[in-house]
């Protein structure tokens, strides 16, 4: 007789490469569904390819079978492999740093430092953080740094999300209420024909805000994980960590620490410079961690077998998260073989158009969030977008600038959450912290934040938000 008393099976959330594949299955169907169509590119005045929004025409269907959609990760994985070994050698690089004993050493140092004011901590890192996102457009620039905020938010007895959180949620807050970044506003308004900068009081306003509900919301969670490490769900997986402080075994910070810390941040100030002023991307990134690598390692007199099985060892504990990235591409590559990249472009813009002022200003900014989702580079998205939405708000009577702040926000705000966007997935890796975790933990902040996103468009709106 068959029991009455099954036990209901658990629902468990997909792991992420589940999850993609799912999104990547979904969109070779839909090329078999959605027309093919194609705007022709041309080459504006400031030297970037962008849409012209009157020549969209339909193209001979290319529908992606089944082997196409497992060619298509093979694609992903070769097209993202720049990014791919970055982490790889980045990963690596730090474990060997790890390996010196100098981050354990300095991070020693900090924890005792703030005994009883640990939360401190958290608004500042994060501001500091926010500060570069809205500045510098800071995102890749900030993973280095993951590793060593999980290192420490552990220490002071939060969990990795908090740390990751402080580096990721705290670029994000800037990048969502960017108001100076040259690689999405700056962008953006050079392709509206906006004067650089212009708009800058009401983004300052926008800063603020986000930075309070996004620093805020960290803020609260640290406190609560402070106070009950269990109600993190991260606790079991953190416990198992290798890299962590023993609170009661710290290591001395000796000379040769000193130093290798004095060697890392020279590398960091190197990288950043190098992205922000010579245009470095993650070739020469990825030979500047090397470098640091090398030199921490012959500073600590490390053999070179140890030398090898720190990178090594570090560079595996990635592994699965630094593939992902390479699985997120294919989703594009479909979309792209497939030819309805631009179709889905023109058709949801055709809605966006029939549709009242202000109900079409959300309807905008609502069309790119759902683009940030496949095209989650924010100089990307613009060239993609605003020579289409500048035109169509022209249509409409909504500003420019409120065309720009309305692709500003819906760029700035999923970066964190989506695992389409190569960084974000990157960071996740370099912090050990699964997708689905995050996801779920970070929601109801997103939500938050694309309120607020509607609100500042709303208000965009009614003020002819300008100066055109």
């Amino acid at each position: 007789m068959i029991s009455l008393e099954k036990k209901k099976r658990k629902f468990e959330v997909p792991n992420v490469y589940i999850i993609i594949m799912i999104i990547a299955f979904a969109s070779m169907l839909l090329t078999w569904v959605i027309p093919a169509g194609a705007y022709e590119r041309t080459i504006n005045e400031m030297g970037r390819e962008v849409v012209d929004p009157a020549t969209f025409h339909i193209i001979e269907a290319t529908p992606q079978g089944i082997f196409d959609f497992f060619q298509a990760f093979h694609r992903g994985l070769t097209e993202m492999a720049g990014i791919i070994f970055f982490l790889f050698l980045v990963g690596g690089s730090f474990a060997i740093v790890e390996a010196t004993g100098a981050i354990e050493a300095v991070l020693g140092k900090v924890t005792q430092a703030m005994a009883g004011r640990e939360r401190i901590v958290v608004p500042i890192i994060m501001l500091a953080f926010a500060v570069g996102g809205a500045t510098i457009g800071m995102a890749e620039e900030a993973l280095p740094f993951i590793p060593i905020m999980v290192t420490l938010a552990i220490s002071l007895g939060f969990d990795s999300i908090t740390g990751a959180a402080m580096v990721l949620v705290g670029c994000s807050a800037g990048f969502a209420g960017a108001f100076l970044s040259p690689f999405t506003v700056g962008v953006a308004q050079g392709i509206a024909g906006l004067p650089m900068a212009s708009g800058m009081g009401l983004r300052i306003v926008l800063f603020a805000v986000m930075c309070t509900v996004m620093i805020a919301f960290v803020f609260r969670y640290a406190g609560r994980v402070k106070k009950n490490p269990e109600l993190s769900s991260m606790y079991e997986i953190d416990k198992k960590r290798e890299d962590t402080l023993d609170l009661g075994h710290l290591k001395p910070m000796e000379k040769k620490h000193v130093i290798i810390l004095l060697i890392m941040f020279v590398c960091i100030a190197v990288f950043t410079f190098g992205v922000v002023k010579k245009g470095w991307y993650f070739e020469e990134l990825s030979a500047v961690f090397f470098i640091m690598a090398v030199l921490s390692a012959a500073v600590s007199k490390m053999t070179f077998n140890q030398f090898a099985d720190a990178l090594t060892g570090g560079m595996a504990t990635l592994a699965s998260g630094a593939i992902i990235v390479g699985f997120a591409r294919a989703i594009l590559v479909i979309l792209t073989d497939g030819g309805i990249m631009d179709t889905i472009l023109y058709y949801t813009s055709g809605v966006v158009a029939g549709l009242p002022q202000g109900i079409a200003a959300v309807g905008m900014y609502l069309f790119q969030c759902l683009l940030n989702f496949l095209i989650p580079s924010g100089s990307g998205q613009a060239a993609v977008s605003m020579p289409i939405m500048a035109p169509l708000g022209d249509l409409l009577g909504i500003t420019r600038q409120t065309a720009v702040l309305a692709y500003q926000l819906g760029d700035g705000i999923s970066n964190i959450w989506t695992p389409t966007s190569g960084y974000f997935m990157a960071g996740l890796a370099l912090a050990k912290i699964p997708w689905q975790k995050w996801a779920r933990w970070l929601l109801p902040c997103i939500l938050i934040e694309y309120l607020v996103g509607a609100v500042f468009v709303v208000i965009a709106t009614y003020i002819n938000y300008g100066p055109f």
